[in-house]
């Protein structure tokens, strides 16, 4: 079976004419630098805040946009315009990196975690491919090294919970495997505390596997005891069949690069094991939670129809059909790719709607906030036109 007629062309048509030329036209902020991502359905403002991951994701896709598809002035405008502005904003005294500031850039919000120190990670390392600007390169290199420091150093940080009842989420493993794979792809398998891009890629899966894949469940768990025990408690058994399938593609694309046929096995058995757990039979697309016991979830949104894991499952059914050839991803990527341009395009004003109902009607119609912008949609059209490109008809 053949994924759908004419997929590369479709995806890159998609990316180039409709999705990054609503961001270029609506989202950059010509006074002040980087970008707005708080907007209307047609593009008005909503919300003048920034969100710190989205210099960086937005950073990250406009220079990577210029280094593999065409090098578009604007493009590198772009990209440089979210680079400076993460340099003069959105780093705090201490050296950690804010969750959002104004849109002059005044802090508002630090979190505990550092994810906002891979997004910069990412949109320094692609700024320094497409700029040749050396002081990128150390940048990126110091962002992730902040990251592994916040994330990994016992104390860095403020406990999220009391010490009752102790556990660790997958979130900063998936986060350090993405991350070093694009500072690999722009700056090479540079060494960052000891440890090459790629050996700190090693370390990421091999946790991954020990403690949050449970081959006996079929499931692929947020959270675990710090050995890795499954936590029988709502939030212990709350499951995200979107974050795991994103893991999958993480692990599938490791596995292309380096010719890992084993790599490519766990990857497309983490995607088995949660595709079963996530789609929805009955209105079709991608339940946000499922509980691992199909139990009642807590969060009100769990049958939510949101639209980055529906863009993470099209990249991970496209891979893994391309790795292996298996009928069954073919099948699926239809589903979900046939799904999801049925429900969340805007004909009129462009781009996608980010949150339906579970029936796939729009629950509400803004296009961006702190946490959508340019990054899972582009980021899939993007991969997909260069993945299935060799094999469009």
């Amino acid at each position: 079976m053949e994924l759908l007629p004419n997929a590369a062309s479709f995806y890159r048509s998609t990316l180039l004419d409709d999705v990054m030329p609503f961001w270029l036209r609506h989202g950059l902020d010509a006074e002040h630098g980087g970008i707005l991502t708080a907007l209307d359905r047609d593009g008005s403002l909503l919300d003048s805040d920034k969100s710190v991951w989205f210099q960086g994701r937005a950073g990250w896709m406009f220079a990577t946009l210029f280094n593999t598809v065409e090098p578009r002035d604007e493009w590198l405008a772009a990209a440089q315009s979210c680079v400076t502005f993460l340099r003069a904003h959105c780093f705090a005294p201490d050296g950690k990196m804010y969750f959002s500031v104004t849109r002059e850039g005044l802090p508002l919000r630090m979190r505990r975690y550092a994810f906002s120190e891979c997004f910069a990670a990412i949109a320094f390392a692609a700024h320094t491919r497409a700029s040749g600007d050396a002081m990128c390169k150390e940048d990126a290199v110091r962002c992730y090294r902040s990251f592994l420091h916040y994330s990994f150093t016992p104390g860095a940080t403020p406990a999220k919970y009391e010490p009752t009842r102790p556990m660790k989420g997958i979130g900063p493993l998936m986060m350090g495997i993405v991350t070093a794979q694009e500072l690999r792809e722009n700056l090479g398998d540079v060494t960052i505390d000891g440890r090459s891009c790629s050996e700190w890629i090693d370390g990421f899966i091999a946790e991954l596997r020990r403690d949050f894949f449970k081959e006996d469940l079929d499931a692929l768990m947020e959270v675990v005891t710090p050995e890795g025990g499954v936590l029988d408690h709502i939030d212990g058994r709350t499951l995200n069949p979107g974050h795991a399938i994103e893991c999958a593609w993480f692990i599938m694309h490791e596995g292309r690069i380096r010719e890992d046929s084993e790599l490519i096995s766990f990857g497309c058995q983490i995607l088995d094991a949660m595709w079963a757990r996530g789609w929805d039979e009955e209105h079709g697309g991608l339940f946000y939670f499922r509980d691992l016991h199909g139990r009642p979830v807590q969060e009100y949104w769990h049958d939510m129809k949101f639209w980055w894991p529906h863009c993470e499952g099209i990249i991970a059914t496209a891979l893994a059909w391309k790795l292996t050839g298996a009928d069954k991803y073919a099948h699926w990527h239809r589903q979900v790719h046939e799904w999801s341009f049925r429900h969340f395009p805007d004909a009129e004003h462009g781009e996608w709607y980010g949150y339906l109902h579970r029936d796939g009607t729009v629950s509400q119609p803004a296009k961006g906030n702190l946490f959508k912008g340019p990054f899972h949609l582009p980021r899939m059209l993007w991969y997909c036109q260069r993945l299935l490109g060799e094999t469009d008809a």
